[in-house]
């Protein structure tokens, strides 16, 4: 498998594709001041590449269990691999922290994305194809 990172998707590919998949989480609401992340790429089939939502951690998270498709990064965030789509590379930027700005959430970027790395191996999560 190659290199999991952290990447944004096009808005507008994200609002097209919630017309087909309800579970679809948009990248940012009005309130939020960064966009939503992705991990990825979690697998490639038939060509297309898939990327999984990450999702901040809230404290519902604390009472579940890990599951095939549910994965918590540290008390950061979840990353629930049931929500991955499919998304063209042409609408995919990566994220390089090196550059995000804002100290605090490059902070935050760093440590989700130092776990993410320690957990590459989603075997265990037996995704099935």
């Amino acid at each position: 498998m190659a290199e999991i990172n952290l990447y944004e998707i096009d808005s507008q590919y994200i609002q097209y594709l919630s017309n087909f998949e309800q579970h679809l989480f948009h990248n940012a609401k009005i309130t939020q001041n960064f966009s939503r992340k992705y991990i990825g790429i979690i697998l490639k089939i038939n060509g297309f590449d898939y990327f999984a939502p990450l999702s901040s951690f809230k404290d519902k998270h604390k009472r579940l269990t890990e599951t095939k498709d549910f994965m918590k990064i540290g008390m950061y965030s979840v990353i629930n691999l049931n929500n991955m789509f499919p998304a063209p590379l042409t609408f995919c930027k990566q994220v390089i922290i090196t550059d995000v700005k804002d100290i605090h959430y490059k902070n935050l970027l760093q440590a989700e994305y130092r776990i993410i790395r320690q957990r590459t191996d989603f075997s265990k999560f037996q995704i099935c194809i």
